[in-house]
């Protein structure tokens, strides 16, 4: 499966936005998904996750409450809504799958990336 995320941009503090990643090659029904971000000079760290049939979502602690992971299936697309933006959560999103219904939230566990897209908050 191929993933192509887009959807940053620039935002103030407090506002929105919501990243998409379309899958391509493969139906996402198959796959798990999850989002990643790296800040400059940071690891890479997990964000959000979706089993593969989006009855399961989990969210890092730093993220629970402001931002939803949802997918479309008839678009083979997954989303991330992020609300109430902090300047913290300037980084590059990644958005991931890996075989298999289970949700994983460590970087080993998912082989097919997409591109980032950037994202940053103003303060």
């Amino acid at each position: 499966v191929q993933l192509q995320a887009s959807g940053g941009g620039l935002v103030q503090t407090g506002g929105s936005l919501r990243l998409s990643c379309a899958a391509s090659g493969s139906s996402l029904n198959s796959y798990a998904t999850a989002w990643f971000r790296q800040a400059p000079g940071k690891e890479r760290e997990w964000v959000s996750c979706a089993s593969s049939d989006g009855g399961h979502t989990c969210y890092a602690d730093s993220v629970k409450g402001r931002f939803t992971i949802s997918r479309d299936y008839d678009k083979n697309i997954v989303y991330l809504q992020m609300n109430s933006l902090k300047p913290e959560d300037t980084a590059t999103y990644y958005c991931v799958a890996r075989t298999g219904p289970a949700p994983r939230t460590s970087v080993i566990d998912y082989e097919f990336w997409g591109q980032g897209t950037l994202v940053t908050v103003s303060s």
